[in-house]
Order: structure tokens, then C-alpha cells, then sequence
């Protein structure tokens, strides 16, 4: 009984190591094991390419439009969202700088305006749904002092998903969405709420 179990787990190793080299090149192809050079594209969403920025601290100089508008610091958070909003929309904000966090005014009332960034901004919860589109705002935490900023590419009836610029390889997340209380509330850690074209 012994040998026998010897021989299925060398044969199932065996089998995995020859499937893991036959099949090497499609493996390279996953985005997990490239690897990526800053300024690489991650993702494109709407027309408008998510790039790689290696750890989210680096800086790889300012972006700015032809007209020199701000689009922020290349290959963050920031300047993804900023750059989806000139390019996708021509849509530029009063305040073209701060931080990602910033971009949402906890002093203004849900579906109102925020003059900063000339969208109409909704509180989480908010008896408002998330649209495609929406910019959506995470506060800062005890590992990001800055927050994080995001695109809503998909609502469901009971999830969202974001495309993002600057957390390593992962352009994509998906979070739970639920109707309670009249309001709508996504299950993910920190969301102050989502910004909106007039």
C-alpha cells in the first residue's frame, strides 16, 4: 500500500512539473507572472490604458494635458481616474491637484454638487445606485495616508466592479452590493462615496 501511494505522488508531481513546462508560455501570458516594467499597460478600459507603476509610492514625474492641465502624478491612482475623465469625457476639475482621499468633501450633501471637481457627489450609503462611470473615493487607512480613487466599469444587481491604476498587477475588483435600509451599500473597506457628470 505504501509503494503504491509512492508511486501516485511521484507520478503527480511529475505530471504537474511536465504540465507546468509544456504549458510555460500560456502561464507567462497571465498577468500574475509578467513582469512588468513601469509605464507597461496593465488594462484598457473605455478606450483609456491602465498602467503599471511598480510599488504605489513610486512617482514617475507629473502627467499634464497639451493645454497643461494637470492630470496628476503619472501611473497613480490619481491620475488614471483624472486622465478616464479628460480623455473619456473631456472633463477637466477646478481643482486639479490633492490626493485621492480629497476627492471627496465630507461637508457636502448627498447628490449635490462638489465644486472642487465639478461632478455631483453621492454619500455611502447613498439611495442613489453607483453608475458606470462613477468615480468612486476610499478614505485613507493605517496603510495608505493618501486613499484611493477608482472607475465603476460594471453595476449589477447585487455587485460592482472598479478598474484602478496602482495596486501592483491588479487593474480589477469586484465587491458585494446591497439595498438596505433604502440605500445602497458596497462591501468593501472605506468607501466615502462616488463622484458623477452633471
Amino acid at each position: 500500500m505504501k509503494t503504491l501511494l509512492k508511486i501516485i505522488v511521484v507520478t503527480c508531481i511529475t505530471g504537474s512539473v511536465f504540465a507546468l513546462f509544456y504549458h510555460q508560455d500560456t502561464l507567462k501570458s497571465l498577468s500574475v507572472f509578467k513582469n512588468y516594467e513601469v509605464g507597461d499597460t496593465l488594462d484598457i478600459y473605455e478606450n483609456v490604458v491602465v498602467y503599471y507603476n511598480g510599488s504605489t509610492g513610486n512617482v514617475s514625474g507629473r502627467n499634464t494635458t497639451e493645454d497643461g492641465y494637470n492630470l496628476g502624478l503619472k501611473y497613480q491612482c490619481v491620475e488614471f481616474v483624472k486622465r478616464f475623465y479628460y480623455e473619456r469625457y473631456n472633463h477637466k476639475m477646478p481643482n486639479s491637484y490633492g490626493h485621492a482621499k480629497d476627492f471627496f468633501n465630507k461637508n457636502i450633501d448627498d447628490a449635490e454638487l462638489n465644486p472642487d471637481r465639478d461632478l455631483l457627489q453621492f454619500n455611502h450609503p447613498s439611495v442613489n445606485i453607483p453608475k458606470v462611470g462613477d468615480l468612486i473615493v476610499f478614505d485613507a487607512s493605517i496603510f495608505n495616508a493618501y486613499g484611493h480613487v477608482a472607475i465603476v466599469a460594471h453595476v449589477g444587481k447585487d455587485e460592482i466592479e472598479i478598474v484602478q491604476q496602482n495596486t501592483g498587477t491588479q487593474s480589477r475588483s469586484t465587491y458585494p452590493m446591497n439595498f438596505e435600509n433604502e440605500k445602497y451599500t458596497i462591501g468593501a473597506v472605506g468607501i466615502l462615496g462616488y463622484l458623477r457628470r452633471k
